[in-house]
């Protein structure tokens, strides 16, 4: 197997893109470290993997603090040995209660920062200096493609994920001297909690979806933007990725890939 052996960290992983990411590595043998806020999430993910014969463990972690994130990188020193992947896919899409609100709070800017942009510098911050040290790593930043355009209803989102294209190539520039690649990947549209809640917030913005299911609203909004009709899974996402982090990509660094069934943004 192609990851045999490497030791992946994966935040956000209890759930949705980042449990899909978690089990494809696993599927091609790498060792995990979920990091979760809700640590109950990322055990069972933990335990899925596990009991279909792989080898990984769960960690508490809150992204927008950094000895949270050092501790991080620790456990999975402490159980594995050191880190070879990172994957930074922990995100929000506001304060709580964004999904809401039809303008977006300044809580919802402070929020969307602190977990999808400073997330990223605390957790590339806490595995750099060892990846340097062995003169290799991959990490992957999952951006969206709202960070592609701006995107009115969810300004605060849409710019946090710009920031996070942004610093993926920033740091692809500054660690390519010791052989670590940084790139992004853009997914689409998903339905996953996420998509669920700005639903919402689209019916609260759209007194004419305000009708429609949910499942509905984000239906419709597939049909508006992407050419093939075809809905992103997190296993769309996940094989991505594990692309991006296997030597296969070692040449591809600072890029933002987009998954997102055609559609289309600089």
């Amino acid at each position: 197997m192609e990851l045999n052996g490497k030791i992946a960290i994966v935040t956000g992983g209890g759930n949705g893109i980042g449990r899909g990411i978690a089990m494809e590595l696993a599927s091609r043998g790498a060792k995990i470290v979920l990091g979760e806020i809700v640590v109950d999430a990322a055990e069972q993910v933990a335990q899925e993997i596990n009991s279909a014969g792989g080898d990984a463990i769960a960690v508490g972690t809150d992204v927008t603090d950094q000895e949270s994130a050092d501790s991080l990188f620790e456990a999975a020193f402490i159980q594995f040995g050191g880190v070879d992947i990172l994957v930074n896919n922990a995100g929000v899409g506001g304060a709580p209660g964004w999904w809401e609100r039809g303008v977006s709070s300044d809580e919802d800017w402070d929020a969307a920062f602190d977990v999808n942009v400073f997330g990223i510098v605390h957790c590339t911050k806490s595995v750099e200096g060892h990846m340097r040290a062995q003169n290799s790593g991959k990490i992957v930043n999952i951006a969206s493609v709202a960070g592609r355009v701006g995107a009115g209803g969810i300004a605060h989102y849409s710019a946090s994920k710009a920031a996070a294209i942004n610093v993926s190539q920033a740091y692809a520039i500054r660690l390519a001297p010791s052989n670590i690649n940084v790139n992004a990947v853009c997914p689409g549209l998903l339905w996953t909690d996420l998509w669920e809640k700005l639903a919402v917030r689209r019916k609260v913005m759209r007194p004419n979806e305000q009708e429609l299911s949910g499942r509905d609203v984000f239906l419709r909004r597939l049909a508006e933007t992407t050419p093939m009709n075809r809905e992103q899974t997190p296993e769309d996402i996940a094989k991505v990725t594990a692309f991006l982090v296997s030597e296969r990509a070692r040449n591809i660094t600072g890029q933002a890939i987009n998954v997102t069934g055609g559609w289309m943004n600089n």
